[in-house]
C-alpha cells in the first residue's frame, strides 16, 4: 500500500504540477547566499550548536554546518538560522 501511495504522490507532482513539498512531505528551503537558510516543513530540532543544526525530517535527518550560528526564529515546523553556513546535507539512515 505504500509503495501505492508514493508512486501516486509522485504522479501527482509530475502530472498535476502540485508542489513535492506539501504533496511528499519535504522540507522547504531558502537561503540567502551563505548568511541565512529558512527551513520549513522539519521535524524538530535533534540538535543546535554555534557550529551545527541538525533537524528531524519525515525520513533521516538535515545538518547544515558552519560557523557563529544563531536560531533568530523557530516554529513547530519552520527555523530561520543564521551564520556562515559551509554545508547542507541529507542523513538518510
Amino acid at each position: 500500500m505504500k509503495r501505492f501511495q508514493h508512486w501516486l504522490k509522485k504522479w501527482m507532482v509530475n502530472y498535476m504540477d502540485l508542489p513535492a513539498d506539501v504533496i511528499m512531505d519535504l522540507p522547504r528551503l531558502t537561503m540567502i547566499g551563505q548568511l541565512h537558510v529558512y527551513i520549513e516543513n522539519h521535524r524538530g530540532v535533534v540538535r543546535f550548536t554555534d557550529k551545527e543544526l541538525r533537524l528531524a525530517l519525515k525520513e533521516g535527518e538535515l545538518v547544515i554546518s558552519g560557523n557563529h550560528f544563531i536560531i533568530k526564529t523557530i516554529l513547530p515546523e519552520e527555523i530561520l538560522l543564521e551564520g556562515t553556513i559551509e554545508h547542507v546535507y541529507y542523513e538518510i539512515p
